[in-house]
């Protein structure tokens, strides 16, 4: 790893793992999630979890990866011996698991982006449905999968500069242009405020003691920044000692919670201005392939451009966050068995390709695969994480930051969060959301 190319500035890293936080859990998960009766409840949780748990957290993350040089797969090992090889394992079926069913989710976006440009979009609720159906079925699903991977894979065979790097560092800048557009467009709409007041503003107390709730803010935070999977771990890696660690992860958080915040500020105003309501709070994806298309179909021509602007901005969120997930299988592998980056990235490909497919053929499979790799091992792997620098190795963590000159009170505020805040409530996180997904599952059958 050490003889491994490095980014060729902190913005390039920044913007990179930006990226890799901002994706389809902001644009898709964001406002389902908010819609599920939390309200400002799990907007307080989410942006809770995010300061007090993800942010220290994050760091740790970044440590880990810039202190070793290694790869996911090795640097734990590195750190604190052969025992603690499971945490390396973890991040690699993790991030590939995710990369698994997200390839699926990336192909129906490509699928609906190419459907508005050149076809339009439903006139009514029914033909919504029925061109979902369409998108989710058959031989084009496994097309937009295969073709999100090969693009993903060529992005990331062409290594840190020439390909993540130069990505990055114009998609995520038009991301965000694109975003704040469309927000401001849904701002105008009829019922904006309604929406805002409905899904972000409403307030209910109750809500912070619901167990879906607290699963669902641990869920989106851990899912959209990413942290505990070895995505910023393995870009961590190529980072050099000038980079100030705790800034960059703070800039990180920022613009994803800023990106999630936006996206929900698009989609609620077209929701209750079209009275979509009852689609988003009902289905994972009734939000972005349902109810977003019904709505802007009835603004005739200015609704169909939202739509390719809307889509084609999911699409350049999903390819940042997809790359990330593919990193961490290329780099261990290059530093597991010292194989060449094309050969790790195809080889990688391949498994992913394969193991996605029962989620692309089944959509009960793809929401099972996204609560428990997209979830619980993310939740687990950021404990793991807390645990490791915050118990095992805390002078690694001290060390670290010192030679980028952070400051002792920075430096200890953050230590004692991943200390003793983040592996308690991680904890507590992980244990809520896993006897809540067995009563959903167990009520389901």
């Amino acid at each position: 790893m050490t003889s491994r190319e490095h980014w060729r500035s902190s913005r390039g890293f920044v913007l990179a793992a930006a990226g890799s936080a901002v994706g389809l859990g902001n644009l898709w998960g964001f406002a389902y999630r908010a819609s599920q009766g939390g309200g400002s409840a799990f907007l307080f949780l989410y942006v809770l979890i995010v300061l007090l748990v993800c942010l220290p957290v994050l760091v740790a993350e970044m440590v880990l990866g810039r202190s070793t040089g290694k790869s996911p797969i090795s640097a734990p090992v590195q750190v604190a011996g052969r025992q603690w090889q499971p945490m390396g394992w973890l991040f690699v079926v993790a991030a590939c698991g995710i990369l698994a069913f997200y390839a699926v989710l990336m192909g129906w976006t490509a699928h609906t982006l190419l459907h508005a440009l050149f076809y339009g979009l439903p006139g009514d609720m029914e033909a919504a449905k029925a061109f979902f159906g369409s998108v989710s079925s058959g031989k084009s699903v496994l097309l937009g999968q295969l073709l999100s991977l090969a693009l993903t894979a060529i992005v990331v065979s062409a290594g840190i500069r020439g390909g993540i790097e130069r990505l990055t560092g114009w998609a995520v800048p038009l991301l965000f242009v694109l975003l704040l557009s469309l927000a401001c467009w849904a701002s105008t709409l009829s019922g904006a405020w309604e929406g805002y007041r409905t899904f972000l503003l409403r307030w209910d107390i109750n809500q912070l003691m619901n167990p879906t709730t607290i699963r669902n803010a641990f869920t989106q935070a851990f899912f959209s920044i990413g942290t505990g999977i070895g995505c910023i771990l393995a870009y961590s890696a190529y980072l050099d000692r000038r980079n100030r660690l705790p800034g960059e992860a703070f800039a990180v958080v920022s613009m994803d919670t800023a990106v999630g915040l936006l996206a929900g500020m698009v989609t609620f105003p077209i929701v209750m201005s079209f009275g979509l309501k009852d689609v988003v709070t009902s289905s994972t994806v009734g939000t972005l392939f349902i109810s977003l298309p019904t709505g802007l179909a009835t603004l005739g021509l200015t609704g169909r451009f939202v739509a390719v602007l809307f889509f084609a901005l999911a699409y350049i969120a999903a390819i940042t966050s997809s790359i990330s997930l593919l990193e961490v299988p290329v780099a261990s592998m290059i530093d597991r068995f010292g194989w060449s980056r094309n050969k790790a990235v195809w080889a990688s490909t391949s498994m992913i390709f394969l193991a996605g497919l029962p989620a692309a053929l089944d959509l009960e499979v793809l929401g099972r695969m996204d609560a428990v790799f997209g979830g619980l091992l993310l939740i687990f792997g950021g404990l793991l994480l807390s645990v490791l620098l915050g118990w095992v190795v805390p002078n690694r963590f001290d060390e670290d930051l010192q030679g980028c000159e952070t400051s002792e009170a920075i430096r200890n505020g953050l230590k004692f969060m991943l200390r003793w805040i983040s592996p308690p409530v991680v904890a507590f996180g992980l244990i809520v959301s896993l006897v809540d997904l067995i009563q959903k599952w167990s009520a389901a059958t």
